[in-house]
């Protein structure tokens, strides 16, 4: 029978969730790296042990760990226990050695003098879908990394910061490449999207990059309506079986496009409201979308206080709410963009945490919820792993 890993990522660490095929009795192990922001943690799926996760600290920098045992034991890539030892033994934040622009350095800080951009936390990272020693990573300030040398080394795919990058702006949690998306029938081709930059598209394998942004409408953020970049872009998904379709949820608006991005059209429908964070696709039933929506930009909760997922079984635009063994009363909690996944089970798993600190866990595509653990940290990220 199959087992589940659930990868959580929060404010105060890390947490490794399993369950077996059944998705019940699950087990907690954690906090790895307790005390340190934890902004992401990802399995690859080409070596399901191997696992990264994105440590970083305002006094000790920024470090990407790297496990090659499910999260039993991690280790920095590049760098020996001596040289990562700084005061009482924290790391010092100068391994995985990147290589930005043409100027190598620790992650922690650049010349700003050189560069306009200063890297201050990796917030996303997509292990490659076949090889388990290539990765990207997504930064603040908005960048876009590669190693192909399981962590040890990273370079900047530099252009696409060319693709307008001097007039990207920062939203209100700052200017990130917070979402890579591979697509798995073409391996040239990657999307990211940039809070508040956009979104863009690779077809060379990240040598060059165009926004794709025609039909998004941002009328309180760019007075220009056919403003190419600026867009505050919030998360995108898609189904592998039809990487051309994408899911958006952004800054107001879910939308959808069947081109690659070449066009979007909204689909919020009869949504509460249309301003959430997180967006994914149901593992078998690629017209199936899930979103978390909140009441506003400015109120960072749920409408009415009623935790509910909303799911579309036609791609958008039909809504239903999703509530059994949610809290429907005097909840204040936010899920953020990188803290919602699905398994490849069937019937479908989703998992959602919260930054109150729960992480729910459905085993039917979302007709009901029960809540896997409780009074965690807020959590950042949730990823899951299905394993034989």
């Amino acid at each position: 029978m199959s087992k589940i890993r659930v990868l959580v990522g929060t404010k105060k660490g890390a947490f490794i969730l399993t369950a077996d095929g059944k998705r019940r009795n699950w087990k907690v192990s954690g906090p790895h790296f307790a005390g340190w922001e934890i902004y992401h943690v990802k399995g690859s799926m080409a070596e399901p042990d191997r696992i990264y996760a994105s440590q970083t600290s305002g006094w000790f920098g920024q470090i990407i760990q790297r496990s090659d045992d499910g999260g039993k034991t991690w280790n920095t890539p590049g760098s020996s226990p001596e040289e990562l030892k700084g005061p009482e033994g924290m790391p010092k934040g100068e391994s995985n050695k990147f290589s930005y622009a043409g100027k190598v350095g620790t992650h922690k800080w650049y010349d700003g003098t050189q560069h306009p951009w200063e890297f201050k936390r990796v917030w996303h990272i997509e292990p490659s879908l076949t090889d388990p020693d290539t990765a990207y990573a997504g930064v603040e300030d908005a960048a876009i990394f590669k190693t192909t040398d399981g962590g040890k080394t990273w370079k900047e795919l530099a252009g696409l910061r060319e693709a307008k990058g001097h007039l990207w702006q920062p939203g209100a949690g700052g200017m990130a490449v917070h979402t890579i998306l591979l697509d798995p029938k073409n391996p040239k081709r990657i999307y990211i999207a940039i809070s508040a930059g956009g979104c863009f598209r690779t077809d060379d394998g990240g040598k060059t990059w165009k926004p794709i942004t025609r039909g998004l409408k941002s009328p309180y953020e760019l007075p220009d309506p056919d403003a190419e970049v600026g867009h505050c872009v919030h998360r995108i998904t898609l189904h592998p079986s039809r990487p051309d379709v994408l899911f958006m949820q952004k800054h107001w608006d879910v939308l959808r496009t069947d081109n690659a991005g070449e066009q979007w059209q909204e689909v919020s429908g009869n949504l509460p409201s249309d301003f959430g964070f997180p967006i994914d696709v149901h593992a078998h039933e690629p017209e199936t979308i899930f979103v978390v929506p909140i009441k506003s930009d400015s109120e960072h909760y749920p409408p009415d206080g009623k935790l509910r997922v909303y799911r579309s079984r036609t791609g958008g635009n039909e809504w239903e709410p999703l509530t059994k063994g949610l809290p429907q009363k005097d909840c204040y909690v936010n899920v953020l963009r990188d803290a919602m996944a699905v398994d490849s089970l069937e019937p479908c798993g989703v998992y959602f945490g919260t930054t109150g600190g729960q992480v729910y866990g459905s085993a039917n595509g979302g007709n009901s919820w029960n809540p896997i653990v409780r009074d965690l940290p807020a959590v950042l990220s949730v990823e899951v792993q299905v394993l034989p």
